[in-house]
C-alpha cells in the first residue's frame, strides 16, 4: 500500500515509532524509501516486488530496496547501509561465536578489497554497525588480508553485527566484476581452423553487410564455453573455488564422464536478441556427438553446487552451450570477454555498434567448425593469456 506524502511520515511515525529520513518523499511499508525524481519511480516500485535475494551461507536474504540522495564528488558505492534488521539466537546457530572473559568474539573472513564498504566515508559505516549492535568492529589496515573480529558483551549483538556486515559484503561483492569463470576450452588446433575457414567466408560473402568486419571475430585460441562467472577477490577465495571443483570431480563428473573425455562437436550458429539484423553476439552451439544430454548435466550441476555455495551468482535455468565467434565488444577491445551484462561504469553503458547477422544466419546456420574432445574443466583467468594462447588456469580437473 503506498502512503501519500502527506500522510507518510506521520502514519509510519505512529505505526513505527521512528522517522524516516528526510530523503524521503513516498513510502511503502515501513522501511522502504524511493528517490523523489520520477522518473525513477517505476524501478523504485519493481524492487520492492521482486527484491534481490542474497544467500549467505545457506541461508537467503532478502535486501529492501534503499536510495538515499548523492551529492557532487561523492562515491555511493563507499557508503552503503541498510535499516537495521531483526537478527534471533537462532540465526546465529551456524556461526562461530567464542565466549571470552569479557563476553563474546567472532571472526568474518571478508577480502581486503571489500573492507572500504564495511568502513565507509570516514569511518561512519562502520561506527553506526558498533553502535548499533554495540559492539566493537576491528578490521585489518588496507590491503592487508585477515579477518575482521567482532567482540560485544552479549552473543546477540555479535551475532547481529556479524549478519549485517555478510549482507554488506555480499551486496558489494556483486557489484564487483567479475575475475574467473568456469569453462571448457575450445582452440583445439581442427576447431580453430574450421574457426579461420567461417571467418574467411563470412568476410567473402557479407562484409558488405551493415556492421561486419573482421575486428568482430574472436581470437580463435581462446575459444571457450563459459560455464559460470566467479568473483574471487583473493588468494583463499581462489583455493575454495579449487577445492569445490575437485570435489565436484569426485562427486558427479567421474559418474557422468565415465572417465573418458566428452566426444562434442561445434555446429551451427545462433544468436540472442531479437532483431538478426541489429546483433551485437553471434554464437556457436555445441553439441555432444552422441545426442546425449552429459554435457548439460555437468554444466548444470557445476552452477548448482558452485551458486549453493555462494561463490557464483545463477544467470539461467540452463547453462547456454555456445562458444561466441562475433562480439561488437571486439571493435574496441580485442580483449573483451563475451558477457553482455557485466557490471556497467558510473558514466553509463558501454556504446556498442551492432551489425547485420541476417545473411550470416542464412548462409551459415549449419556451419560446422569441427569435433571436440572435451577432456578438462578450467577456472580461467579473466584478461590473461597462458602459453597456448588460452586464458591462464587457475585451477582444473581433468576427466581422464
Amino acid at each position: 500500500m503506498i502512503n501519500n506524502i502527506k500522510g507518510c511520515r506521520q502514519d509510519l511515525k505512529h505505526s513505527h515509532g521512528r522517522r524516516p529520513r528526510r530523503q524521503c518523499k513516498w513510502v511503502i511499508g515501513p522501511w522502504t524509501k524511493f528517490p523523489s525524481q520520477p522518473k525513477n519511480f517505476a524501478r523504485s516500485i519493481m524492487e520492492v516486488l521482486r527484491p534481490q535475494l542474497i544467500r549467505i551461507e545457506g541461508r537467503i536474504y532478502r535486501k529492501n530496496f534503499i536510495q538515499e540522495q548523492t551529492y557532487q564528488h561523492e562515491d555511493e558505492d563507499d557508503d552503503f547501509y541498510g535499516e537495521p534488521m531483526e537478527c534471533s539466537e537462532e540465526l546465529g546457530d551456524s556461526y562461530v561465536v567464542e565466549q571470552t572473559e569479557r563476553g563474546f568474539q567472532c571472526a568474518v573472513s571478508v577480502p581486503s578489497l571489500l573492507f572500504k564498504y564495511i568502513i565507509g566515508k570516514k569511518g561512519e559505516t562502520r561506527k553506526k554497525l558498533e553502535m548499533e549492535t554495540r559492539t566493537s568492529i576491528n578490521i585489518p589496515k588496507p590491503g592487508v588480508e585477515g579477518e575482521i573480529v567482532i567482540t560485544g558483551q552479549q552473543r546477540g549483538g555479535v551475532i547481529s553485527a556479524k549478519t549485517r556486515i555478510d549482507v554488506l559484503v555480499e551486496s558489494f561483492r556483486r557489484k564487483q566484476p567479475f575475475t574467473h569463470f568456469l569453462s571448457f576450452s575450445l582452440n583445439q588446433p581442427d576447431v580453430q581452423e574450421g574457426f579461420l575457414k567461417f571467418q574467411e567466408k563470412v568476410l567473402e560473402k557479407c562484409s558488405m553487410d551493415r556492421g561486419v568486419s573482421s575486428c568482430l571475430f574472436q581470437n580463435p585460441a581462446k575459444l571457450h564455453l563459459t560455464i559460470g562467472t566467479l568473483v574471487l577477490l583473493n588468494d583463499q577465495e581462489i583455493q575454495w573455488a579449487c577445492e569445490l571443483l575437485q570435489q565436484c570431480k569426485e562427486d558427479f563428473i567421474n559418474k557422468i564422464a565415465g572417465g573418458k573425455a566428452l566426444l562434442a562437436e561445434m555446429l551451427g550458429i545462433e544468436y540472442m536478441n531479437d532483431d538478426p539484423s541489429m546483433m551485437d553476439v553471434l554464437y556457436a552451439k555445441v553439441h555432444m556427438k552422441d545426442g546425449s544430454d552429459r554435457l548439460q548435466v555437468i554444466a548444470d550441476q557445476l552452477v548448482e553446487r558452485f551458486v549453493s555455495s555462494g561463490l557464483m551468482m545463477k544467470e539461467w535455468d540452463k547453462v547456454k552451450l555456445h562458444a561466441t565467434v562475433m562480439n561488437t565488444l571486439f571493435r574496441k577491445d580485442p580483449t573483451a570477454e563475451d558477457r553482455n551484462n557485466a557490471p556497467a561504469s558510473k558514466s553509463g553503458p558501454r556504446e556498442r555498434e551492432s551489425f547485420d547477422g541476417r545473411n550470416i544466419l542464412k548462409l551459415f546456420e549449419n556451419f560446422s567448425f569441427g569435433d571436440l574432445h572435451l577432456n578438462s574443466i578450467h577456472i580461467s583467468q579473466r584478461f590473461s593469456t597462458d602459453s597456448s594462447g588460452y586464458y591462464a588456469s587457475s585451477g582444473q580437473v581433468d576427466f581422464s
